[in-house]
């Protein structure tokens, strides 16, 4: 019996003690891939203290790095890099890193966030069967979602922004049964937004945003869990979406958006965040919104929203932020709004409110703009009000009448007397530009990022320059100072007392009118200052004794010495033509110009009639806009030119008033096919062609692509790199102004297109430091996704 139970004894001991070894190997599987993790991410320094002999599952957590195990398996993989972290080498590969992550099978939570990885993301994740939470966010994943992970039925969140897929959301996504989080924002997504996801009935947070989603949003309201839905700056609509009432944060900005706001939007309680600023709301806005009882930022800027506003309104006293400009609002501004806290934010300019505010269009603005977009009062007496229009309509037509025959004899008149004036002396009105903003100015432009205030560092400060001083600087006009002339006047080259070179513009003013009426204009130029524009350094007037008025205007700007673009591209000698890299580079500064010119100051400065011709080139190569469209010149001249090549047009030139901000992003497309394909464009056919040439290049194999490149550059660009610009630069040429990308997309792609580049020209050194041959790219590890 003894020896039973002994014998029993001892097959239990080694029973345990084979689990026990099976626990170690098991474990130690599992710190291999981590260290291997380690080795794929290139050594982050977030992962430095890992190696071989690290014991993951008691390591402390922090907010960068986190490993969370349970009965010796690891469930959660946190690892969050730099935000601004670089794309990783090019013989990274995303397959065999996923390859990688799937060795750890319990895994419930994977988080690998700004890490720089870089790839289409591989169909075979979905082999996480246990996956709960996948964020990947801030990294350079492309292309589109893959359908495996339709299998993740237990995928509670996904988040992936900040990346470059692309493509339509599938359907599946829909059918996930416990997603409660979808954030995809600041992608190239684009399509509809499936209706599938009217079936999410988990889903509480929905981020869309930063896209290039279009149609109508599907039917929300039955998510009864929905608590933020964010599809900011997209292409959505028209219909305002219907939505379930427990929502949080309601973001529908930057879309198209133009019917009535819903009256049940009113008995949103739990509501904190509404913005639907910058789009074409039409009808009554519900003063409601303003006393919402959880509400504390409210934006409906920049719509055609009417109705009329009282002082007794009230409001939560938990408002932080309040925008109602830019609509057609009438009445006064609550009082509300304006006793309550001292950090409260209200903004109310251009409405028809009366108020102490000076920029506020008069109450007939607001019921004409009203019946413009189809919004009709209710109809009374209507006999009356017909008859009361035919006697106004004839009246007026009495009065204009008298008014016209007096304006042509005063025309006349004046005319006469100039012909007998000989021409007066000169004289400079010496006004300075202030360092800060009028309050006419401060209603119309405002700088939105610290990073634009700073753009222009290394400029001296805007000042007045005398009549004196652009004449010694030109040497009295010398025909040997002449640069050219223009549709926004002639150029001279000068010289200051200093030693500094500039360049003149001499503005002939059209108009008679004081300098007051230009300083509204000047304080807006002086603050057009960015590293990617020749900026402004002065100005001057010179006027007519006689009787004020301003003769001419004197811009004067910085020299900027190094030729043109085109000069350094179609035109130069094989050992002065730009890199690839180089072109790239130039390219990114005139894309952040153009950033500047739309976003850096409100309103922004559109069609601004871009050319390669008029992108100059610093002693550093940095790339500087040379003309754009200054309001001032385009008040003078009295037109908006926008050419593109040889005086050709924008093929959507009838839509400009509608996509302003594309109109710039044609002609930057034109500015990057040149820099492509290294000659001049001499017709609208040639771009055509080339166009269609780029198009099909895109789809063909790496040996045609660089058939179309100019060939003093084709042997030293990456195939990836240059897919990248050719994809770019065929959506900017879009004829459709709707299917071209935002300025922020083409900045997107082109850091792309220079950080593929340059991962590629850092591998392709060897040890000794000898380049290897630019036509033989380094060999892709197994799984990646091979160039051709």
């Amino acid at each position: 019996m003894a020896k039973a139970i002994s014998h029993f004894a001892l097959l239990v001991l080694t029973f345990m003690l084979v689990q026990l070894d099976y626990s170690e190997q098991l474990q130690s599987s599992q710190a291999q891939t981590l260290v291997r993790i380690q080795r794929l991410l290139n050594y982050p320094t977030v992962l430095s203290s890992w190696n071989s002999s690290t014991d993951f599952c008691n390591t402390e957590p922090t907010s960068f790095l986190t490993v969370v195990c349970y009965e010796e398996s690891i469930t959660q993989l946190h690892i969050i890099g730099n935000k601004r972290a670089h794309m990783l080498p090019l013989n990274f590969s995303m397959d065999s890193f996923i390859t990688t992550i799937v060795s750890l099978p319990d895994l419930k939570v994977l988080k690998l966030v700004s890490l720089g990885l870089w790839g289409p993301l591989p169909g075979k994740l979905s082999r996480l069967s246990s996956l709960e939470i996948v964020n990947m966010s801030s990294n350079f994943l492309y292309g589109a979602i893959p359908q495996e992970l339709s299998s993740l039925t237990s995928l509670q969140t996904l988040i992936l922004d900040e990346n470059m897929l692309s493509g339509r959301l599938p359907d599946w996504l829909g059918s996930l049964p416990v997603l409660a989080v979808l954030s995809l924002r600041k992608n190239l997504f684009n399509g509809t937004v499936p209706k599938s996801f009217s079936d999410l009935n988990s889903l509480r947070v929905l981020a869309l945003s930063h896209n290039h989603f279009y149609g109508e949003v599907p039917d929300l309201s039955g998510l009864t869990y929905l608590q933020e839905l964010d599809l900011e700056d997209n292409a959505l609509g028209p219909q305002f979406p219907k939505l379930g009432n427990k929502l949080v944060k309601l973001v529908l900005s930057k879309n198209r958006f133009r019917s009535g706001i819903p009256a049940e939007l009113s008995s949103y309680y739990q509501l904190q965040r509404l913005d639907l600023s910058f789009n074409k709301f039409v009808g009554p806005f519900p003063p409601s919104l303003l006393s919402l009882p959880s509400i504390t930022y409210l934006n409906i800027s920049e719509n055609k929203l009417t109705g009329m506003l009282f002082d007794n309104l009230s409001c939560n006293d938990g408002l932080e932020v309040v925008d109602l400009s830019s609509n057609l609002l009438s009445g006064h501004l609550p009082n509300c709004l304006l006793s309550g806290p001292k950090n409260r934010v209200v903004l109310y300019t251009r409405n028809c409110l009366t108020t102490a505010n000076e920029n506020q269009h008069p109450s007939s603005f607001c019921q004409n703009e009203a019946l413009a977009v189809g919004i009709l009062p209710q109809r009374k007496k209507s006999k009356q009000v017909s008859k009361a229009v035919l006697v106004s309509a004839i009246f007026g037509g009495i009065i204009g009448g008298i008014l016209l025959a007096g304006l042509v004899f005063l025309l006349a008149r004046r005319i006469n007397a100039r012909k007998t004036i000989k021409r007066p002396q000169t004289r400079l009105i010496a006004e300075n530009a202030s360092t800060g903003y009028t309050s006419k100015l401060l209603s119309d432009a405002r700088y939105i990022s610290q990073t634009m205030k700073l753009g222009a560092l290394g400029l001296p400060a805007y000042r007045t320059f005398s009549l004196e001083e652009v004449e010694e600087a030109t040497n009295n006009f010398n025909t040997s100072a002449f640069m050219g002339e223009g549709s926004q006047g002639q150029m001279y080259r000068g010289r200051l007392k200093d030693g500094s070179f500039v360049a003149i513009r001499c503005l002939k003013m059209k108009k008679s009118h004081s300098t007051r009426n230009f300083m509204h204009h000047i304080e807006l130029i002086s603050k057009l200052r960015h590293r990617h524009l020749v900026s402004a350094l002065g100005h001057c007037f010179e006027c007519y004794l006689d009787d004020s008025s301003v003769s001419r205007i004197f811009l004067i700007f910085e020299y900027v010495p190094n030729g043109t673009l085109r000069s350094r591209i179609s035109e130069g000698r094989a050992r002065r033509s730009l890199t690839w890299t180089q072109r790239i580079a130039a390219a990114i500064g005139v894309a952040k110009g153009i950033q500047f010119l739309h976003t850096g100051i409100v309103p922004g400065v559109y069609s601004n009639n871009l050319k390669i011709t008029d992108i100059l080139l610093d002693q550093n190569l940095v790339a500087k806009i040379s003309s754009y469209n200054l309001p001032l010149l385009t008040e003078n001249t009295g037109k908006v030119g926008h050419g593109t090549v040889s005086g050709s047009v924008d093929p959507t030139t009838s839509a400009r008033a509608q996509h302003v901000d594309k109109v710039d992003v044609y002609d930057f497309g034109l500015i990057l096919l040149e820099i492509i394909v290294g000659r001049p464009l001499n017709s609208k056919n040639e771009v055509d062609t080339l166009k269609d040439q780029l198009q099909a290049g895109i789809a063909a194999d790496r040996a045609a692509r660089l058939s179309m490149v100019d060939p003093a550059v084709n042997k030293s660009c990456l195939d990836q790199s240059l897919k990248t610009m050719m994809e770019i630069c065929v959506r900017c040429l879009h004829k459709n102004p709707v299917e071209r990308p935002s300025v922020e997309d083409v900045l997107w792609n082109l850091q792309f297109a220079t950080q593929v580049q340059d991962a590629w020209h850092s591998q392709s050194q060897s040890s000794d430091g000898s380049p290897i041959s630019p036509l033989q790219p380094p060999r892709l590890h197994h799984g990646h996704r091979s160039q051709k």
